[in-house]
Parts: C-alpha cells; structure tokens; sequence
C-alpha cells in the first residue's frame, strides 16, 4: 500500500490536556495499525562530506553558526551506524520507520548522475529494514534542498529516481515534510534557510515577506503534484492505494478544490499566485489523505486590525494573534493513517524522561479514543527515534526515545524509559496511567558514570 502525502505542520491545540483513556493494551487497536518511529537525513545521518554528498542549504546555514553553533556534520552518524539502529527498532518492536533520503546524497548537483554511494547507503538501510519486518516511511523532502538547486528545482526527476530505485520495498511517500513551515520560516521570517525576508517582517540580505511565501507555496504544490502525477501514471500498481498528508486550508483547499479560499485570495490580492485551469486539474484530487503535525498548543485572537497594514505578509495576511501556552514545548504529529508524537526535554537531563512516557501514555490514549468514536487513523509515530539535530535547538534539546553520548566517540546509544515504555507496549503488555504516575515518584537524575555501566 503507497502512501505520498505532505507533512504541514501548524500551531494548534490538539490532544494535550485532553482526557484520554487511562489503561489500554495494543490489542486495543485495529488489525494493522501501525507504531513507528522517525527521523531525518540531515539530523540522523552525519557523513556530511563522505562518500560523493555535496552541501544542502541546511548545511550552509549551519557552518555561517546559525544553529545555535552546531552542525550535522556528524549528528548520530546514522550513515555508518544503520544497522545497529535498525536492530534497536527491532529490539522496541517497532512496526515503521520514517526517514528522509537527502537529495545531495542521492544527487550530488541535484540534478544528473546518481551517487552510486548514495544509492547503496539508502539500498542497504530499506534492505536492513525490510529484513527485521519494519516498514520504510520514506519522505522525499524535508527542508534540506541541495545548495545547487536554491534557486532552480528538479524535484519531479529528483522523485522519479527515488520511485524507480526504491519503490519495489517502499509503500509509503512522503513529497515535502512541514511545507508551511519551510515557506514561512525561510521565505517570511527568515529564521532558516534559505533565509529569505524582508523588512520590517525580518532582517536578510534577500528576499520579500510579503510575496515570497505564497510563491514558494505555490511552487512546492505544483511540484507534489507533478510526482503524484508521475507516480500514478508509472509506478503506481493496482494493489497500491496513494496518499497525500497536508493540514491547513493555504494548501488543503488547492488539493481538494484546485484553487484557493476565497478568503485568503481576497486578503492576500495580486500577491497571490494563481493557478491555470491545467495546474488545477493537476493539483485538485491528488490527495485522499488528511493529517496534521502539532509542534506547540496556541490560543487564537482575532486581529483584524492588521488588514489595516500597508506591508503585510503571511501571518498579517491571516488576521489573528497566536498566543503561546505555557509549558508547550512538545511536538505532535497525526496522519490519518499515521499519528506521531514528540515530546521535548533538555539533553542530558536524564535517562528516565517521565514527562516523554505521560505524554506518549496521553497521546496513544488520546488515539485510541478517537478511533472508538470513528477516527479513521491508521498509525502513530513517536519523534524522534534518536537524540538527533534539532533544526531549531542544534543539539540543546532532546526529543528522542534513544539518548546518544556526543561525549563517546562511537555515539553509543542508550534507551530511555520512554524507549522501554513503548517496547513493553508494542509487546502486548497493558499500560495504566497509575504506573506512570509512580514512575514519576521514583525518577532518578542521569550521570555519566550512569552511562559508562
């Protein structure tokens, strides 16, 4: 079964502090419901400059010291250390793993000849996969665009060969992960590549707030919708059922309707794109799956008054004020179909990251009730598997369900409690919200004489 979709995450109020079931086994789900995991290239796999892979914009922003001083020139070496990872998977029980294939890996120039050692990275990792019986999630993009293609993109022929190579063991695709947050973030605010803005929204050498979000978004759904379109023409097969995961209306209503709200075209005027009557049939239809990623819970004001504004961007353009909750530092996926879930704590803190197992303990709950009252949700992946690069925090914070020692020169890996958690779960056993509560009682600080044992 295919799965290509867009992860877009938004500022929402989900499932936090919403009640959910207290006690439930994973019996307690559908046949074929799917528990995963995930990471992504530029976070996981290290070997920045080994074996033919050449810069993507995420490795210049970094290197100019904009990711709080760090890089991913090495991250969890996930490049080298594959199989010991996938062994780990298979330890926990996980059903799927989600990843991303770096497109400068594959395509060194983003464009032209394949890197045969890119190739046998990703061929060995679906293989080594494949044979402990974890499903490959793979996601075509996920902000980190060759260096070489900033201002030109291939991305359909970029997809073809990823079709072609790996679809024979991959069902499940993924086209641009958190596009929304790739346009506003690089092309409105400007606080990660490509760096983009304007004045008074931002401060960058390039770029304009106001018209250049909406021209990214544009470009990123006629590109979805190109390698949809190839895909089912070429690769697609009759047992395959294809996917699309996207949330909010900027690019849920192209994808269902072929254009835009009227709202939003009436607010935003001839800065917004507009679609020929080709590019619509192209896009409209090339979805028949719904999700949302949920980083942080927010409030929402009304702000009308900034319609009043002569120089507006994207969240000008929205008339509202976020509002930011406090202690919301987590971060939630859910894919009709796959729901994921992180939850974010200081690295180094401790083994025995409590608040990361009540969080899991809430949103599995919270899953499982939504199915008993019709939800058609299929799966639900923790980030991260590791203790990766964070894009915005470098290594300052913790999402993983896997702590990795920087400290140690082989990045060993140790398991959480969260990690021991969710394995016990996966293996049947029943999970009650009153253990973990007394897991809380009884939590202990790391150390590294700790991690040494």
């Amino acid at each position: 079964m295919l799965r290509l979709f867009i992860l877009l995450p938004f500022l929402l109020n989900l499932a936090v502090g919403v009640p959910s079931s207290r006690e439930f086994s994973r019996d307690d789900f559908p046949p074929g419901f799917v528990f995963g995991s995930g990471t992504s290239a530029y976070q996981v796999e290290g070997a920045a400059n080994e074996d033919g892979r050449t810069p993507s914009i995420w490795d210049t922003f970094a290197h100019a010291g904009k990711a709080h001083g760090a890089t991913g020139d090495v991250a969890c070496d996930g490049y080298h250390k594959y199989k010991e990872d996938v062994q780990l998977m298979a330890d926990i029980g996980l059903d799927a793993y989600r990843f991303s294939i770096s497109w400068s890996r594959l395509i060194p120039n983003g464009r032209g000849p394949i890197n045969p050692k890119g190739l046998q990275y990703y061929n060995n990792l679906i293989n080594e996969l494949v044979s402990h019986g974890i499903q490959p999630h793979v996601t075509l993009h996920n902000y980190d665009l060759p260096q070489a293609l900033e201002d030109e993109r291939d991305f359909t022929e970029y997809a073809e060969v990823c079709f072609r190579e790996f679809g024979d063991r991959v069902s499940y695709w993924t086209t641009v992960n958190e596009p929304n947050v790739f346009v506003t973030g690089g092309y409105d605010l400007g606080f990660v590549p490509p760096q983009r803005c304007s004045p008074p929204i931002g401060h960058c050498s390039r770029g304009n707030s106001s018209s250049e979000p909406y021209i990214a978004a544009h470009n990123i759904l006629l590109a979805h919708a190109s390698a949809a379109r190839l895909y089912k023409q070429k690769y697609k097969v009759s047992s395959e059922i294809f996917h699309i995961l996207h949330f909010n209306m900027w690019f849920l209503d192209p994808l269902v309707f072929g254009d835009y709200p009227n709202i939003m075209k009436q607010y935003v005027g001839a800065r917004m794109p507009a679609f020929t009557d080709h590019e619509s049939k192209q896009v409209k239809g090339s979805i028949d799956f719904i999700g949302v990623v949920h980083y942080n819970n927010v409030y929402i004001k009304d702000n009308s008054n900034s319609q009043k504004m002569v120089y507006r961007d994207f969240l000008i353009d929205a008339a509202l004020e976020l509002i930011m909750m406090q202690d919301s530092s987590s971060g939630y996926e859910h894919l009709e179909g796959l729901a994921g879930l992180g939850q974010r704590m200081q690295r180094n803190s401790t083994l025995d990251d409590i608040p990361r197992v009540k969080y899991m303990h809430g949103y599995i709950g919270g899953v499982l009730d939504a199915l008993r009252n019709g939800s058609n949700t299929r799966g639900y992946f923790a980030w991260a598997f590791l203790d990766v690069f964070e894009l915005l925090d470098g290594y300052g914070s913790s999402y993983g369900l896997n702590y990795v020692d920087l400290d140690d020169p082989d990045l060993k890996r140790y398991p959480k409690l969260s990690a021991k958690w969710y394995s016990k779960f996966l293996k049947g056993r029943s999970i009650n919200l009153d253990e973990v509560i007394e897991l809380e009682k009884n939590a202990s600080p790391l150390s590294q004489s700790h991690l040494k044992q």
